[in-house]
């Protein structure tokens, strides 16, 4: 009989007089090495997936736009952050119409906090006139407005609309501003993301003079 083999009374029981068995002692601890490695292997592709993604990483950062061929009255969207960015370049027109709106809107100098930056504090909300960038989202409940950029009732809006958006959800309206009108269920003007000029032509979306968003 081997010597690893464990020695036996007369009852079938193991002796307990006998030193521990070696082989036993190996199988466990092989069992255990075996057992660390698989829960490494695990835990590894876990804590990677916890991580942000490639496309995640890529919905975060600053946006550049080409905004060469925007002709006036047109609008762009891009994407930043998950939320759609609206790029305008107002007509003559349609910035002549913004300040017959002030007496209609519920912060026309965009004086509540949060969601206009100190740049963007004026008359056009913008850091040049013609160009207004904005975030396309609802205040009131995150719904996506549409734009209703003819004036008056031509697209079905009050004698007075001047152009701007519309959200179908609830109603409320925005001027070509991106200002809230009085009485409606949004409770503030839609917000103005960071951004600034990289040219003539370009601009990007998630950074401004102070910060990278």
């Amino acid at each position: 009989m081997s010597q690893d083999t464990p020695m036996l009374d007369d009852d079938g029981a193991v002796d307990p007089k006998l030193p521990p068995d070696p082989s036993r002692r190996f199988w466990i601890a092989t069992a255990c090495a075996l057992g660390g490695i698989a829960g490494a292997a695990v835990t590894v592709p876990l804590v990677r997936s916890l991580g942000p993604s490639a496309r995640a990483r890529a919905a975060a950062e600053p946006v550049e736009v080409d905004i060469t061929d925007l002709a006036p009255g047109q609008m762009r969207t891009v994407e930043w952050r998950g939320k759609p960015v609206w790029i305008l370049r107002r007509s003559e027109a349609q910035l002549a119409g913004l300040s017959s709106q002030n007496a209609l809107l519920a912060d026309p100098g965009s004086r509540r906090p949060g969601y206009t930056p100190a740049y963007a504090r004026n008359e056009y909300r913008s850091r040049e006139p013609d160009l207004f960038v904005c975030v396309g989202i609802c205040t009131h409940l995150g719904c996506v407005p549409r734009p209703q950029f003819e004036p008056g009732d031509a697209a079905g809006m009050p004698d007075s609309w001047a152009g701007g958006f519309l959200c179908p959800c609830h109603g409320s309206t925005f001027d070509l501003a991106g200002r809230v009108y009085k009485d409606k269920p949004a409770p503030d003007n839609l917000e103005i993301p960071p951004y600034r000029y990289l040219s003539d032509s370009r601009i990007i979306v998630g950074v401004d003079d102070d910060s990278q968003a």
